[in-house]
């Protein structure tokens, strides 16, 4: 899906997703504090898109999909990311892409199609010792609506990291 039927489309719903989670003061506090957006905002969009390319392009099992996996749980492993963060991220990566193709795609994805992303994703997940993913499509996508019902508000770190990745792509 993402190499052949809507790469374009699955890349900017990704960017959307990204921007989705700065949204959440516990995540945007932390992007902020490390600095990256700020002082190394290319890097870090580059670092984000290289990492997704290789898990999609090779799969998570392959050689190079491990090794990415292994980088990215070492990476994370030094910050205190609460699970319910790392949850609403990897739901992020579900459910914007299907919400962007049903609004602006050439056409929605199928049902096989949402699964796939759903069964793909949630296995990333577990392979980053992602705890409590749900069971079912719906069941995330509940989790993802709920989530942001409860965790989206205003902190000054969701204006600063978005500012700087907006200033990014205007670039």
């Amino acid at each position: 899906m993402a190499g052949y039927e809507f790469p374009w489309d699955i890349n900017r719903a990704l960017e959307i997703a990204l921007f989705r989670t700065f949204c959440v003061p516990s995540i945007s506090a932390l992007l902020d504090k490390t600095g990256e957006f700020h002082q190394r905002p290319q890097k870090r969009y580059d670092d984000t898109a290289l990492t997704v390319a290789e898990i999609l392009k090779w799969g998570y099992d392959s050689d190079r999909g491990q090794e990415v996996i292994r980088r990215m749980n070492h990476m994370h492993r030094r910050f205190q990311i609460s699970n319910a963060d790392f949850l609403y991220v990897l739901s992020t990566f579900i459910y914007e892409p299907v919400r962007w193709l049903d609004r602006f795609g050439w056409r929605p994805m199928s049902e096989n199609e949402r699964l796939a992303s759903f069964y793909f994703w949630q296995a990333v997940g577990q392979r980053m010792q992602i705890q409590n993913i749900p069971d079912t499509y719906e069941a995330f996508e509940r989790y993802n609506v709920e989530y942001e019902q409860q965790h989206f508000r205003y902190a000054q770190t969701n204006r600063l990291v978005g500012d700087s990745t907006q200033n990014l792509m205007l670039s």
